[in-house]
């Protein structure tokens, strides 16, 4: 009894070796590294990460844009916005 309960345990022990050596499946895919944090550009939408962005700080703020035509659209925006509000005058 204790000889057929050896056997199959290593039978088994065997069958885990082969299935490990043997395994045909898709390699594992890498692990990836981390969640890399992304900005919305506030002029076109686009999302970028902060080493792609085109940063400027804008009242007091950072804000990220995806190329230096959306920043400078932003700013142009902002002053046109402040004219307005004040009625012509700066």
């Amino acid at each position: 009894m204790v000889r057929i309960l050896l056997y199959v345990l290593i039978g088994y022990g065997l069958y885990l070796l082969a299935r490990i050596f043997l395994r045909t499946g898709p390699p594992p895919r890498p692990r990836r590294g981390g969640e890399v944090e992304t900005f919305r550009d506030p002029v076109c939408g686009v999302f970028v990460t902060r080493g792609d962005a085109v940063s400027a700080k804008i009242e007091g703020k950072w804000v990220y844009f995806c190329s230096t035509e959306c920043r400078d659209a932003y700013r142009r925006n902002l002053e046109n916005t402040a004219i307005s509000e004040t009625g012509g005058r700066r």
